[in-house]
């Protein structure tokens, strides 16, 4: 009880510094950019979901966007974060200009529609086979994928159908050292029906592909709802991984104090395996947008 206490007493505190130190650097303004990049410890590399910050960076109803991606990408590099991700082709110059990454490039499938049915695989095959060398000139490691949705499909049949797709595109991923990877989502609040929705699924198809392009991306959010378990399952399964996502449970929100996972024991228990990739912060902040991203970074800045 006392440990638990404390713990949540100290997050509370760097909660308070950081909401702090966002009010500071939001009052010089992203102009003040020439201060240089927060010093971190180095052992996480940091990255960001730009998706999660629309309330910023999309305009409303006869108002203006709060800050451009540009400046979104100024104020995260000024935090010390690398990379910012899940972006499409016309945001990859932007992320460069920045002295930026990005680790997770967006690809041609989506959710729903992926490689557990055979009658997807041509125009998938397709379309990577167009946005592997895409993102390899850019010099970005990765490209994001998706199993798709059941819809009737046994996992079983699924997996197999997944294997032999994605057999056919290793190849291009390997001659343009990019890794394709595939997400670990949650089936039973966020994307029902989503077929790799359990680790072990997601395991055997890198180990029935047989290719080092090929790997997981590992959702915390989506994978603690599904199964738990997440430090052990990390370290059983961490030669799949090739990517993090961060998320507060319940509710995708804030990675503090407010919900139940220990997040600095988890990013422990990835710089444990020897991990050099990128852990991507992908909630949906309900305060200030940027003071939330500062303060996620300290947490999980071990």
């Amino acid at each position: 009880m006392s440990n638990e206490i404390s713990r949540r007493s100290a997050l509370r505190r760097m909660a308070g510094g950081a909401v702090a130190a966002g009010a500071a650097r939001l009052a010089t303004g992203v102009a003040g950019a020439a201060e240089g990049a927060a010093k971190l410890k180095g052992n996480i590399h940091h990255s960001v979901s730009a998706w999660c910050y629309n309330s910023l960076l999309k305009a409303g109803k006869g108002k203006p966007a709060k800050m451009t991606f540009e400046e979104f990408c100024r104020a995260c590099a000024k935090m010390g974060i690398e990379s910012v991700e899940l972006l499409g082709a016309n945001d990859w110059p932007a992320v460069k200009k920045a002295g930026l990454t990005c680790a997770m490039c967006n690809g041609p499938d989506s959710i729903p529609y992926g490689w557990n049915r055979v009658e997807h695989h041509d125009k998938l095959i397709e379309g990577f086979e167009k946005a592997i060398p895409e993102v390899a000139g850019f010099g970005f490691p990765n490209i994001i994928t998706f199993s798709g949705n059941r819809g009737g499909i046994a996992d079983e049949q699924g997996l197999d159908n997944c294997v032999k797709g994605l057999k056919r595109i290793v190849g291009c991923a390997e001659k343009n050292k990019v890794t394709v990877v595939l997400e670990l989502l949650n089936s039973k609040r966020n994307h029902k029906d989503y077929m790799a929705d359990h680790t072990a699924w997601g395991a055997e198809l890198c180990k029935r592909v047989g290719s080092e392009r090929l790997k997981l991306l590992y959702d915390i959010y989506h994978m603690q709802i599904m199964e738990g378990d997440v430090n052990a399952t990390i370290k059983e399964s961490h030669q799949y991984i090739a990517h993090y996502h961060t998320g507060g449970v319940p509710g995708r929100n804030e990675i503090d104090e407010t919900q139940e996972l220990n997040y600095p024991a988890i990013m422990r228990a990835i710089v444990a395996t020897g991990y050099k990739g990128f852990v991507g912060q992908e909630f949906i902040p309900k305060r200030d947008p940027l003071s939330s991203l500062q303060q996620a970074i300290q947490l999980c800045d071990v």
